[in-house]
């Protein structure tokens, strides 16, 4: 069953309930994960389409979702992270939902982003170790996936978000 995008975008924001096949909070779950994703994109001063392509691939594999509501998804995290005042929010579902090795995943997809440019912006770096922080991973497991993300090099090599 294909959603339409006014659906998708009143199930993101909450307005609607959630589809019985659809466990409560999973699009509040790709809302916080893409908006930690974009805020790595929009740390430097331009955004470059690699890593608007990072954010797509990571995204793809951890979602089930059309490219059109990957594309939504996307365009409502850029209005959803312009208006955000900390990653709290954002974190605190992931702690909840997400397991420690889901955790460092999301922060390796992240570095993914910071590196797609193949530049590494001291705002993405700091963006990404805030979330780190947040999100309880230490600080070895932080490096490993930042030298994993640097490493694996674009496009192919990628985090897998499980």
């Amino acid at each position: 069953m294909f959603k339409t995008i006014k659906d998708l975008i009143e199930q993101l924001t909450g307005e609607l309930s959630s589809p019985a096949d659809t466990p409560p909070g999973d699009h509040t779950l790709h809302l916080s994960t893409a908006v930690l994703l974009v805020e790595v994109m929009r740390a430097a001063p331009e955004v470059h389409e690699d890593e608007y392509d990072a954010v797509l691939r990571a995204l793809r594999r951890k979602f089930e979702l059309s490219d059109d509501e990957l594309q939504r998804l996307i365009e409502l995290a850029h209005e959803t992270a312009r208006t955000a005042y900390d990653y709290q929010r954002f974190t605190s579902l992931l702690n909840e939902r997400f397991t420690h090795a889901q955790k460092v995943a999301m922060v390796e997809a992240m570095w993914e982003v910071a590196y797609a440019d193949e530049h590494l912006d001291v705002h993405e770096n700091a963006v990404i170790r805030k979330v780190a922080g947040l999100l309880h991973v230490t600080h070895g497991e932080y490096i490993a996936a930042k030298m994993h993300a640097q490493h694996s090099g674009p496009p192919s090599g990628h985090a897998e978000l499980p």
